[in-house]
């Protein structure tokens, strides 16, 4: 890189945009929040998520960073509208530009613990989230995970077995 040229890396007034990847749980008629531990948006609530790494999946993306930031196993239902977050500086300049790509995803038991990228942890109803400061399209993203945990007739209530992986499914981890 060349002196004055910008670090295609910086997440600080970007190159390109950054790649992320979330995940809605759902445990009946609440999903789990994080309150972002990180700039931009400290403090927030929004999906566990975090950037996808070289030759991981969206969805294998998304499934990591739940359990690095709060420790839970999930089963992924689908794929959801990406969100694209693009926070400008006075000038209009791209401070930050996330394309993010969000799944909806069933509960498979356990109880949250927020992880160094989360300030604190919670399961919340569409009512309660529409009160709380959030990402921008959080809410929208929301309708649309439980629009298709409801079309598969599920609605992540019950305990579900995962195996020693940590995927639903066989025995129940000891």
């Amino acid at each position: 890189m060349t002196a004055g040229a910008p670090d295609p890396d910086s997440r600080l007034f970007p190159a390109r945009p950054f790649v992320g990847a979330s995940i809605a749980v759902i445990r009946g008629e609440r999903v789990l929040l994080a309150a972002r531990a990180n700039e931009p948006m400290r403090g927030v609530w929004t999906l566990p998520g975090g950037l996808v790494e070289a030759g991981e999946s969206l969805a294998e993306a998304a499934l990591r960073e739940l359990s690095e930031e709060v420790g839970l196993p999930a089963e992924v239902v689908g794929v959801l509208s990406p969100t694209e977050i693009i926070v400008r500086d006075e000038a209009g300049r791209a401070r930050h530009h996330y394309v993010v790509h969000p799944h909806a995803a069933l509960w498979c038991g356990g109880e949250p613990v927020a992880g160094p990228e989360a300030l604190g942890t919670r399961w919340a109803t569409l009512a309660e989230v529409a009160t709380l400061p959030t990402t921008p399209g959080l809410v929208d993203t929301l309708r649309e995970a439980f629009a298709r945990v409801a079309a598969r007739g599920m609605d992540g209530s019950a305990d579900r077995r995962v195996n020693r992986a940590g995927m639903p499914g066989g025995e129940p981890t000891a």
